[in-house]
């Protein structure tokens, strides 16, 4: 049984005051598991649900050493919705941002930490996902990705290039999760955001690591500790975690 992707990760030095600027951002609210978490989600959402992908924004001790290789694109659904998401955005302390992006139609900010973000033009491909257009991940090999991820989530390939993926959720609701063909660089340190992986009521998350690990995945060491989840790395080195399966 695929797994399902449930939330993207962001760690931060303040997990509250960030979770309120993403919460802000997305039209979300905002709820805790616990000290050092702040969960930003969908108001009247029960979780889990492909319709969404969700974002955690967790407390570490030392944050800036890590990689920048996962970021969001939000989604507009005009011209004028552009430029307002935009002014909001800069008002609850988004800054500008150059990633060497050029003259593009979106604008790239970063968050209140620092963490690069994109608000897109208006695309008719994004105008049923939610404030969350896509969530995407630089790589070297966008085909190896997209088969990796394919498998571990059971998401459907919308597209497949050598320089870009995008997949979906087989429901064909929410963000697509997508692949862009970048030179990353090397892996010596862990990603400030990764992806959540949750098993289905009834698999064992053990036997869902196992398969992972049959499809490339590596054991992985990000500071966890004794946790209850399983943190591995993708193929290309991309820190992921498996929660523990539902009871």
């Amino acid at each position: 049984m695929a797994l399902r992707l449930v939330q993207v990760n962001v760690k931060a030095r303040d997990d509250s005051a960030l979770g309120r600027f993403w919460a802000e951002a997305l039209g979300w609210g905002v709820s805790s598991e616990g000290p050092g978490v702040t969960n930003v989600e969908p108001l009247g959402f029960v979780w889990p649900d492909p319709v969404a992908v969700c974002v955690d924004v967790v407390t570490v001790p030392d944050p800036e050493t890590v990689k920048y290789r996962v970021h969001l694109d939000l989604a507009t659904t005009s011209a004028a919705r552009h430029a307002e998401l935009v002014a909001r955005l800069t008002e609850l302390g988004a800054t500008p941002a150059d990633v060497g992006q050029g003259d593009v139609p979106w604008t790239v900010l970063a968050d209140p930490e620092g963490n690069v973000f994109c608000v897109l033009e208006p695309r008719e491909i994004y105008r049923d996902t939610g404030p969350i257009a896509a969530v995407v991940v630089d790589c070297a090999d966008p085909r190896a990705m997209a088969r990796f991820w394919g498998e571990a989530t059971g998401w459907t390939v919308h597209e497949v290039s050598d320089d870009h993926a995008r997949l979906r959720s087989a429901q064909g609701v929410g963000p697509y999760l997508e692949f862009l063909r970048t030179t990353p660089g090397p892996k010596t340190v862990w990603n400030r955001v990764h992806l959540d992986l949750l098993p289905h009521r009834g698999d064992v998350q053990a036997t869902e690591v196992a398969r992972l690990q049959a499809l490339g995945a590596t054991p992985a060491e990000a500071g966890q500790g004794d946790v209850p989840w399983i943190v591995l790395a993708d193929p290309e080195g991309n820190e992921f975690c498996v929660l523990a399966a539902p009871r």
